[in-house]
């Protein structure tokens, strides 16, 4: 277990931001957190963040949740003068840009396309429960967070009884899709983006894309590369830089963004003045439109 004050931090914006579909509310304070093979338990009380995991996971948690980045330096660099802007910030400034897998990100946003949170999450429910691997670490309903990547077999001793927790799903992975018919993932609700995810699989796997390379191309290099897959357009080739390469200066656009530059920023979006995050800002006014500013 691990205790950290950190400011500028939400995991309940967070869960709610539209960039990961993996992570819920269980209790108060409690949250639990999927990302691709990794589980995570967090508490959250005001500023104090506590994180159960041992210390080998805690490198990957620190990035994935941009822990090393002070946030308020960002915010101390929004114009005080939009006042708009400033209620947005107001209303969303724990929401961070999470780092996550790359893979992840293309299926996660290919099945985004014309979807709702509610449903997204639901498709990729389904999707990690009938393709990703089960992990199980469970023992009589004892559970304890900082072993949840041991085998099945081992018994878990830490003493914490919480209701009894079967294990988990991981991400599955591009071989899990590639082999499939073109319209099997509609059982797992994806309708026409079924096909977007079998494809976009294949097309890796046969080195057309190359996920290696993406990871290491400059921003707009590895956009055009993302636009290759089949179904990704440029919104969802934004968020994928986005939220996966933590590209801070893509700037997705999709109708709660459109609405809001139409509205307030008729003159165009300042991108000069917040070159290097815009991506930050993008967030904060996306989460306040969606929660309905």
């Amino acid at each position: 277990m691990h205790q950290i004050k950190v400011n500028h931090f939400s995991l309940d914006q967070i869960m709610r931001s539209g960039q990961c579909f993996r992570m819920r509310q269980t209790d108060t304070y409690r949250y639990e957190i999927i990302a691709g093979s990794r589980y995570l338990i967090a508490d959250q009380q005001g500023n104090l963040l506590t994180l159960h995991c041992n210390k080998e996971e805690m490198d990957f948690w620190y990035d994935y949740f941009d822990l090393n980045t002070d946030y308020g330096v960002y915010i101390d660099r929004l114009n005080p003068n939009d006042s708009y802007l400033m209620k947005a910030v107001a209303a969303s400034d724990g929401v961070r840009i999470l780092k996550q897998d790359l893979w992840e990100m293309i299926v996660t946003f290919l099945v985004s396309q014309q979807n709702h949170i509610k449903r997204i999450r639901r498709c990729i429910e389904l999707l990690c429960n009938k393709y990703g691997e089960h992990i199980s670490f469970t023992n009589g309903g004892i559970f304890c967070p900082e072993q949840a990547n041991v085998k099945p077999d081992n018994k878990l001793k830490c003493g914490r009884h919480i209701p009894e927790v079967n294990g988990y799903h991981t991400f599955p992975r591009p071989e899990a899709f590639a082999g499939l018919n073109e319209d099997a993932l509609l059982d797992c609700n994806l309708g026409y983006r079924s096909k977007y995810v079998v494809r976009s699989a294949r097309q890796i796997l046969e080195g057309e894309v190359s996920l290696e390379e993406i990871e290491k191309l400059p921003y707009k290099k590895a956009k055009e590369e993302l636009l290759k897959l089949f179904g990704v357009g440029e919104k969802v080739a934004d968020c994928i830089c986005l939220f996966a390469r933590h590209d801070l200066d893509a700037f997705p656009v999709d109708t709660h963004i459109r609405q809001a530059l139409d509205q307030h920023y008729k003159r165009g979006f300042p991108n000069r003045r917040y070159k290097g995050f815009r991506g930050v800002v993008q967030q904060y006014i996306f989460y306040y439109e969606l929660m309905g500013s």
